[in-house]
């Protein structure tokens, strides 16, 4: 009986010994999780119709409640949840992926809480309401996981509380600034008619049990959607006399929570003026013997006695401009040739071996009418809970109401040269790539809070690899529209600077715009509409621009002659968007 005893005990210590040498998660780091999911759970349930989009569909059959307790209940949690990650885990104890999410996580409330401190949408950005109007029911159709009976159920409850949704948005919205209560009522057809008449059409195909349910519901939320619409137009237009500029410190709030950069603002203002000089040169120099041939009869050397080397840089550049930009497509055709140069573009990349590109195929659609007005291209992902999906990015059509003067300015900006290097920034590789490679990371903390400056500045850099791989046949009309866009950039981020923490004026911006970076009058007015509509938007490709070159210069030290730019361009890629302060830490291990 002993002879048996012994050796089971042997066993059994056996399998406790290496049941205590296996990998136990750090106590920390179990702590930090559990906050974590307090905390998202705690947002989606604030933001259902958010939380539906990402793929978290715990709350599929709420609303959102806009009430003032509510939204103070909402900033009280805001405090608390602070308190929790900030005292509550010690960052220094995490595993170190985890210390980088803690500090996205950090940076991600702080956000939240300017929101609630600062921008306040709910009472001063009517787009914060459209944007629930457009996604509350429709992303039930579209990320719905549900069986269809339930979809459908869900669908009723939300239709059921958009009445009241609606009366609160009366309610709480004050004195937006002019341009987002404009843009508010130019987006309202498009919602009026996905109500009216797409729902009616999605709302047949669901289950009978549920039909009467959703007509009856819907029937109560059309007149509320229209008096809405009248309440847009007739009452808060006119007192939409906001002020349009964050102000210093709310923008330089911001700024710090969203570039998470490691270059200093001050270095790169200075950086920003010596580009500004140095590409407006290089534009001259590309422009110079295309002139002489252009401008037979104009002497270079007596223009520039009279005008100066700096204005005659503008005239030379903006004659040779003038003379190409009838160079384009129609208006009919601007969609279908954007399609074509993706296809160039991707044949191009794969022929070089320049990148590893996606499996996955990017759809090219033309943006909706509810979503117009503030980009004029945007990228649809899957939902950051969601592990497949499709990837589109919709493109802002001409507009039909467009006088032909607007369309052809339109189209002789974007002429066949440009439209190229459009496409490689707004399209593809554009954000998808980036996007969808950073999304294979693991970490949703990153998924849902990317660092934006590497998303959009990854293929600005791809773009400079394309004309110095030979992308066109080095043809110097493409090289100087590759430079005008790289100068725009300079001046976006240089405006964003000016009119939120500064005073320019919309006329002197456009008139600097216009003269300066040659834009026209039409693309002028839609920057500066931009940077008053997404503030902190058009500083980030120059930020995250600057930050890759300063990573590839250490980089290429670091390995010498084994240096290559398709490992450079996926070891960017591979650690999800994380900030950039940390993002070169990785870049320069070994």
């Amino acid at each position: 009986m002993k002879k048996i005893i012994i050796p089971l005990a042997v066993i059994f210590f056996a399998f406790l010994s290496i049941g205590l040498l296996l990998p136990q998660e750090n106590e920390e780091d179990v702590k930090f999780k559990k906050v974590l999911d307090e905390y998202l759970d705690a947002l989606w349930k604030f933001y259902p119709t958010a939380a539906t989009m990402a793929g978290y569909h715990k709350y599929d059959n709420k609303f959102e409640d806009l009430g003032n307790k509510k939204i103070e209940k909402r900033h009280d949690a805001l405090d608390e949840f602070n308190k929790e990650f900030v005292a509550g885990v010690d960052r220094f104890k995490l595993s170190p992926e985890l210390q980088i999410d803690h500090e996205m996580i950090i940076d991600a409330l702080d956000l939240e809480l300017l929101k609630h401190e600062n921008l306040v949408p709910w009472e001063y950005n009517p787009l914060f309401y459209n944007d629930i109007f457009s996604n509350c029911v429709q992303s039930l159709f579209v990320k719905g996981s549900a069986p269809p009976e339930q979809r459908a159920k869900n669908t009723a409850g939300r239709l059921k509380a958009l009445p009241k949704f609606i009366k609160q948005a009366k309610e709480n919205l004050k004195t937006p600034p002019l341009l987002l209560t404009e843009t508010a009522i130019k987006q309202f057809s498009g919602i009026m008619d996905f109500y009216q008449s797409e729902l009616p059409v999605l709302i047949e195909q669901a289950p009978e049990t549920n039909n009467s349910k959703l007509q009856a519901n819907l029937g109560k939320v059309l007149p509320a959607l229209e008096d809405y619409q009248n309440f847009l137009q007739n009452e808060l237009l006119p007192r939409s006399t906001g002020n349009f500029r964050m102000g210093p410190q709310a923008h330089a709030r911001l700024l710090r929570l969203t570039l998470q950069n490691n270059i200093t603002m001050d270095t790169l203002i200075a950086r920003a003026n010596a580009d500004y000089t140095n590409i407006r040169r290089e534009m001259a120099m590309v422009c110079l013997p295309y002139f002489r041939i252009m401008y037979p009869n104009i002497s270079m050397e007596q223009l520039t006695a009279q005008q100066g080397e700096e204005k005659m840089r503008n005239t030379t550049i903006k004659g040779v401009l003038d003379k190409i930009k009838g160079e384009h497509t129609t208006k009919e055709k601007f969609i279908n040739q954007v399609k074509n140069y993706v296809e160039e573009i991707k044949d191009f990349l794969t022929q070089k071996e320049l990148l590893e590109l996606p499996e996955e195929s990017l759809n090219i659609e033309s943006m909706p009418l509810e979503c117009r007005g503030i980009t004029w291209s945007y990228l649809v992902s899957p939902g950051v809970y969601e592990t497949s999906g499709s990837y589109a990015s919709r493109i802002t059509p001409l507009p039909n109401g467009w006088e032909e003067e607007q369309t052809n300015s339109f189209l002789e900006e974007y002429n066949n040269f440009l439209l190229y290097f459009w496409t490689v920034r707004k399209v593809y590789p554009g954000q998808f790539v980036p996007t969808f490679y950073t999304r294979k990371y693991p970490s949703i903390i990153r998924n849902m809070h990317p660092n934006l400056p590497l998303i959009r500045a990854w293929p600005v850099f791809m773009e400079e690899t394309l004309v110095t791989s030979g992308f066109g046949n080095y043809d110097l009309m493409l090289r100087l529209n590759q430079l005008k866009l790289l100068l725009k950039m300079v001046m976006d981020f240089k405006l964003e600077l000016n009119i939120h923490s500064g005073g320019i004026s919309k006329e002197d911006a456009i008139k600097h715009m216009t003269g300066i970076g040659f834009q026209n009058q039409a693309e002028a007015e839609r920057k500066w509409n931009r940077i008053i509509l997404k503030p902190g938007d058009c500083a980030y490709t120059y930020v995250g621009y600057q930050e890759i070159l300063d990573m590839q210069k250490e980089y290429k030290k670091l390995k010498g002659g084994s240096y290559s730019h398709k490992e450079f361009f996926k070891k960017l890629l591979s650690y999800g968007a994380l900030p950039l302060r940390h993002l070169k830490k990785k870049i320069l291990e070994q």
